[in-house]
């Protein structure tokens, strides 16, 4: 039978699963008759724990929410999260909690924050922690990552990378690394990996690009079924503010290169007319084509109100 002390806090562990749990369950879990764990529910109410209890047949307990914070238990997993998001907030406050949490996280857990801190850059959001955990351990081994990926339009694909970084942005994760199959740097989102084991051999480091610079050029058009590379007539402050979501980069003084992707060209073709200023497009041939007949229509009741 569990100690006293123990057995609270295995108590408190199990009440904190968000559910309802009768007495014969609870009794059944930790080894004890109903009778004990009503004088445990008592024990961790002049604790400061705000244990409900429902009578009857249905009834039963259920962890609330009290007039002050007691203290928390956490999985690894909880704790882990916690510590990385409170590691990506720039305030006083978050680094004192960090500090506190820091204090009494086990030497594994800390090495797992420590892994997770140098290859991931940003404030946490959702990730499966085991998907996470292959990824930061070939990042930190700098050991190639076989993996399926998703893609956007829903189509299965087998990468092979080197793992570089994964950074946080617009709401989600993305594994920054160099494709070995395409020779080239490629952006991917976290919650679409899925890795296979064992992972690949160990590989000599290349010098990482400019992260965020990497990053908002690939989300520029790696989510969108067409893309376009168009010359704009502008300077390049003008054009990033009037279209936000798209890659621009300065060509000269009053001219810039835009790269931009959306489902249809006829959102293309939006975005471009919300420019107010010329531009030359080469390609995809489908906006071109669109472009074209938009002009024809735009040119044809143009006709009809000056001869109409």
């Amino acid at each position: 039978m569990l100690e006293t002390s123990a057995r609270l806090l295995k108590l408190l562990s199990l009440l904190q699963a968000t559910r309802d749990w009768t007495g014969r369950e609870l009794s059944e879990r930790l080894g004890v008759t109903t009778r004990t764990v009503r004088n445990d529910v008592e024990r961790l109410r002049a604790l400061g724990y705000p244990v409900h209890a429902t009578p009857g047949v249905a009834g039963g307990y259920r962890l609330g929410a009290g007039a002050k914070l007691p203290p928390l238990l956490l999985d690894d997993d909880e704790a882990v999260a916690v510590a990385l998001s409170l590691s990506g907030q720039d305030s006083e406050t978050a680094r004192r909690a960090l500090g506190k949490l820091e204090q009494v996280l086990p030497s594994r857990l800390r090495h797992r924050v420590t892994a997770l801190q140098e290859v991931a850059v940003g404030t946490t959001a959702e990730l499966d922690p085991e998907v996470t955990v292959q990824i930061v351990n070939a990042c930190r081994a700098r050991e190639r990552l076989r993996f399926d990926y998703v893609k956007f339009d829903g189509e299965a694909d087998r990468r092979e990378v080197e793992p570089y970084r994964l950074v946080h942005t617009r709401g989600r994760w993305y594994l920054i690394a160099w494709d070995v199959g395409r020779q080239d740097w490629r952006t991917f989102r976290a919650d679409r990996v899925r890795p296979r084991v064992p992972t690949g051999p160990r590989f000599a480091p290349r010098e990482l690009p400019d992260v965020q610079a990497h990053l908002e050029k690939g989300l520029a058009t790696a989510a969108w079924r067409f893309r376009a590379t168009v010359t704009v007539h502008a300077p390049a402050e003008q054009v990033a503010a009037k279209v936000p979501a798209a890659l621009v980069e300065a060509t000269g003084e009053r001219e810039c290169r835009l790269t931009a992707g959306a489902d249809t060209p006829e959102m293309l073709a939006v975005y471009l007319g919300m420019l107010g200023c010329s531009f030359s497009v080469d390609g995809p041939p489908e906006l071109v084509r669109h472009l074209g007949m938009t002009a024809d229509r735009f040119r044809a009741a143009i006709n009809t109100a000056e001869h109409g």
